[in-house]
């Protein structure tokens, strides 16, 4: 099982140009992103066809566009960036290209595998590891009645050793929950998270960026 599920199950995914904004980025990066994008939508599609159509697996491709343009309004280079649950690594790519110091981790070492081969075939520098994203010692402890649910939040040895960093270390925080799991992620960012560290919450209605556990002002 992938460590970190998706919060809409089904549906279309957003091809090149559906609702692209000006991206403040040049052609030539823009033409690699598009190129990254495409792929990973073929990849995706061919998953579900082969994999998740027979069993249920927690992954499905997030709508990447709709990533990208909130990366690149947070896009400062040199920021080091980690995806909870990365899949097939598309967001943690697309984040190195932007200039991210980027990583990924993900519990299903076959799609680790896979974001491994697409790093390659894109001239990324991106690094992913198998584990889950769970520090050890860990536990989601809710504080109110509504506890949420995390079932779909698979159980692995923590990958943070194999990383070479732990998760404060990391600068921007990315995961694509499956409803009901923000809290816990909310929770888990703020008992091991950097104090400065902005966790990106993507969902239904599009990517929540949360700073010190308060939701940030959209503009």
């Amino acid at each position: 099982m992938t460590s970190l599920g998706k919060g809409a199950k089904g549906g279309k995914h957003t091809r090149i140009g559906a609702h692209r904004d000006a991206s403040p980025v040049d052609a030539q990066l823009r033409a690699r992103l598009d190129t990254l994008i495409e792929e990973g939508l073929d990849v995706f599609e061919r998953f579900d066809r082969e994999v998740r159509t027979r069993h249920f697996h927690p992954f499905i491709a997030a709508d990447y566009e709709r990533v990208l343009q909130t990366l690149i309004t947070l896009r400062t280079p040199g920021l080091r960036f980690l995806e909870l649950g990365s899949a097939t690594g598309i967001i943690t790519l697309m984040a190195d290209l932007l200039g991210f110091d980027a990583y990924g981790i993900e519990l299903d070492a076959s799609l680790v595998t896979t974001a491994r081969a697409l790093a390659e075939r894109h001239g990324s520098r991106a690094r992913f590891v198998s584990g889950s994203f769970i520090p050890a010692g860990y536990r989601w402890r809710p504080t109110t009645a509504d506890v949420g649910r995390h079932g779909t939040i698979g159980d692995g040895a923590s990958a943070y050793a194999e990383l070479g960093y732990a998760l404060d270390d990391f600068d921007l925080v990315y995961a694509y929950p499956w409803s009901g799991e923000e809290p816990m992620m909310l929770d888990l960012m703020r008992c091991y998270g950097g104090e400065r560290a902005r966790l990106l919450l993507n969902g239904d209605d599009g990517v929540t960026v949360y700073s010190g556990g308060v939701r940030e002002a959209s503009d």
